[in-house]
């Protein structure tokens, strides 16, 4: 993987692109694909019966196939297409947990989740009088195990578990935390919008009941996610969206619905998304992500080393087993600021809560400058975070 397979970069040769926990650039195959879809191809699927739309509708249901192959997934029909990883849990949300939740039952967070995996929680736990309960952190920003088991109970509804966060970098032990929970009958579900890179995807490895992520930071187009889940749940949930295209039959008295995947796919869905999906899983099969992890390990020791060189520089987040995310906190200068000086530098960083407050509260701070890596970025771009975040503090301390 390298820069130049993304045309942006040909475009703007002199950006330093260290935003890919918000959304990855493009390779030109997944460009390219959509852009011929949109010339060649463009049709409504499923339902018609004339060539183009029967061609669309392969090429849609291909990628069913493309995303079965890459994560591992025992059935296609436990793959679900959805707008991206919020869709993901809410649908689980709402067609799993919440006919079942009752008063007193409770759903299992940690304290490092995305709002979209919590906020979704707290609301169904308010509307059904359960309890949220949290798995609390360390200050290296990694989970409290000893506690989770405490937690875990009889009512216990659901374990809902970030596997990389997207704030702290920490790459969480999932595949004990779903022993855990397995060991009570309590079903697990992992927010995967990190773990694109992670070099060892297999979704039936980590025995996942649901597994959620988005298009957008595999390389791929906004507007469209994947939920997997498995066939024994997904059997017995109802959609909790209704429309064209999920239903079997329709009267005015009843109306049942199609088989899986297809009844949590109401509507036209989003076919040049799911279309540039299958080319952006193209793209990831032919790249040793083993190697690029090892890339991505020399890049963020290089830069934490080179960081904490920097009086008044912290790094928040410093579990043993991270990704590619650092945040940073320099003393008296503001996240806001720090990430407009780096952008007049033409260094692309994100700045701001990261859509995790309740961490920024545990770490007593109002937010932080974020620097994600991924497998285009180079050690000159450590380089000129290094230089950048160095003249930013004789500007501004």
């Amino acid at each position: 993987m390298n820069k130049a397979d993304f045309p942006i970069f040909q475009k703007y040769p002199n950006l330093t692109y260290l935003d890919s926990a918000a959304t990855t650039q493009k390779p030109s195959s997944v460009i390219k694909g959509i852009t011929q879809y949109y010339t060649d191809e463009n049709a409504n699927i499923h339902r018609g019966i004339y060539d183009l739309s029967a061609q669309a509708t392969q090429k849609y249901e291909a990628v069913r196939g493309k995303v079965k192959d890459y994560f591992s997934i025992p059935h296609l029909e436990e793959i679900i297409f959805t707008k991206g990883t919020t869709e993901g849990i809410n649908l689980v949300a709402q067609s799993f947990v919440l006919p079942h939740l009752k008063a007193g039952d409770n759903i299992v967070i940690s304290a490092m989740e995305h709002h979209a995996n919590l906020v979704v929680w707290q609301h169904i736990c308010q509307q059904r009088k359960a309890n949220l309960r949290v798995i609390p952190i360390n200050q290296n920003g990694t989970l409290e195990m000893t506690v989770l088991d405490k937690l875990l109970d009889e009512r216990s509804k659901l374990v809902a578990l970030v596997h990389i966060s997207n704030t702290l970098g920490t790459i969480n032990p999932i595949k004990e935390v779903i022993k855990k929970a397995h060991q009570k009958n309590i079903p697990v579900l992992i927010d995967g919008a990190q773990s694109i890179l992670y070099p060892d995807l297999n979704i039936a490895n980590f025995e996942a009941d649901f597994w959620v992520c988005s298009g957008h930071k595999m390389f791929g187009p906004t507007g469209v996610g994947i939920l997997y889940g498995k066939r024994q749940y997904l059997e017995e949930m109802q959609p909790y969206q209704f429309g064209g295209d999920m239903i079997r039959s329709v009267t005015f008295e009843a109306t049942s619905f199609a088989k899986l995947p297809h009844k949590f796919e109401a509507g036209t869905p989003n076919i040049a998304g799911v279309i540039g999906l299958g080319y952006a899983l193209d793209y990831l099969k032919d790249i040793d992500k083993y190697a690029v992890n090892e890339h991505l390990k020399k890049l963020t020791n290089e830069a934490t080393a080179r960081l904490l060189e920097i009086e008044g520089l912290r790094i928040i987040g410093r579990a043993k087993n991270k990704s590619g995310i650092l945040s940073l906190v320099l003393e008296e200068v503001h996240p806001h600021d720090a990430a407009t000086f780096l952008n007049e530098q033409n260094i692309a960083v994100r700045a701001g809560h990261h859509c995790t407050q309740p961490l920024m509260d545990f770490y007593q701070i109002s937010g932080t400058l974020r620097a994600s890596f991924s497998g285009y970025n180079t050690m000159e771009d450590v380089e000129k975070l290094v230089d950048g975040m160095k003249g930013m503090k004789r500007f501004f301390v």
